[in-house]
């Protein structure tokens, strides 16, 4: 698949209530922020980018790329940031990763995008482990900008949960190796200890 054809989304929309209510994503991590270690990972892998964020919008807008909230209001979680997204997205595909998470894969489009095309599927969501330790991460998925309206009517029917939304439609689940690539910081204790590694 063409990256010229994805936009990538980054999902900043969160309280960060495990982490005592700070934004995750413009919390320090390495001397930067953590949704600047997303954004130099992701953006190589797409033509565009642009934030979901509910909070600090001028802060995410040093970044250099479009920032939207939520049109859901009460922090209604990644699908209300998914519908955002693909409400303003311009390309045939979108791919979503959280700010929380900066040690995504280099070649997670690339990937995705792969398998998504082999199944012709709706979307592709990245898995880790095998077995009882399987794993789906559904905020890292490539999905065709056309749901939106299928995303609506979830949504109007009162539904948040990711992965109920999705088994719907027509998924690829792509296996990924690397289980700590799509680890996400949630809490400061987990943050300092990524900080001493």
């Amino acid at each position: 698949m063409d990256t010229a054809s994805i936009t990538g989304l980054i999902l900043a929309g969160g309280r960060g209530s495990r982490m005592g209510g700070v934004d995750k994503g413009l919390q320090i991590l390495n001397g930067k922020p953590m949704v600047a270690h997303v954004i130099e990972r992701l953006a190589p892998q797409v033509q565009g980018m642009m934030i979901v964020a509910n909070q600090n919008p001028e802060a995410y807008q040093s970044f250099g790329y479009p920032v939207w909230p939520d049109s859901l209001a009460g922090f209604a979680g990644p699908l209300a940031g998914l519908q955002e997204g693909l409400s303003h997205c311009a390309t045939p595909w979108l791919v979503t990763a959280p700010c929380d998470s900066p040690f995504l894969p280099a070649d997670l489009v690339g990937r995705l995008g792969d398998a998504v095309v082999a199944a012709a599927a709706d979307l592709a969501v990245a898995v880790t482990g095998s077995g009882d330790c399987r794993q789906p991460h559904p905020v890292f998925c490539l999905l065709q900008t056309a749901l939106l309206p299928h995303l609506n009517a979830y949504l109007q029917e009162g539904g948040r949960k990711f992965d109920a939304w999705y088994r719907s439609l027509h998924v690829v689940e792509v296996e990924f190796p690397n289980e700590m690539a799509f680890r996400n910081i949630n809490t400061l204790e987990e943050l300092q200890r990524y900080q001493a590694q």
